[in-house]
């Protein structure tokens, strides 16, 4: 198995996160525990899940941690959502974000099923 910090998946995923925490910076205080929170979360466990992994010694294993990345893609997805609707984002961020998701997203269920 490849070092995760070599996968492009875990690569995309951990710049989508760092692009999260920025983004989330600005959101209203009120949101600072739920959804900044959850967010960030999310976004974090892509990457950490990919690194997790792959550390793991048996395929089923590394597959069974993708497909935990791939839920935290999908909730973000769907927080990027709720963050356009009452204007957290605007319409911009979220055709930059929202793509990026589902590029890693898609990217992890790609690499989930070669293993």
């Amino acid at each position: 198995m490849l070092h995760y910090q070599n996968l492009i998946a875990w690569q995309k995923a951990h710049a989508l996160t760092l692009d999260i925490y920025k983004l989330t910076a600005s959101f209203p205080k009120e949101e600072q525990f739920d959804l900044i929170s959850q967010m960030r979360r999310a976004a974090f466990s892509i990457p950490s899940n990919i690194a997790g992994g792959s550390g793991r010694s048996a395929k089923p294993d590394f597959r069974r941690f993708l497909i935990i990345a791939t839920g935290a893609a999908s909730a973000l997805e769907y927080q990027l959502i709720l963050s356009k609707d009452p204007g957290f984002i605007s319409l911009k961020d979220f055709r930059f974000f929202s793509p990026r998701a589902i590029d890693v997203r898609k990217m992890i269920c790609t690499y989930s099923k070669k293993l």
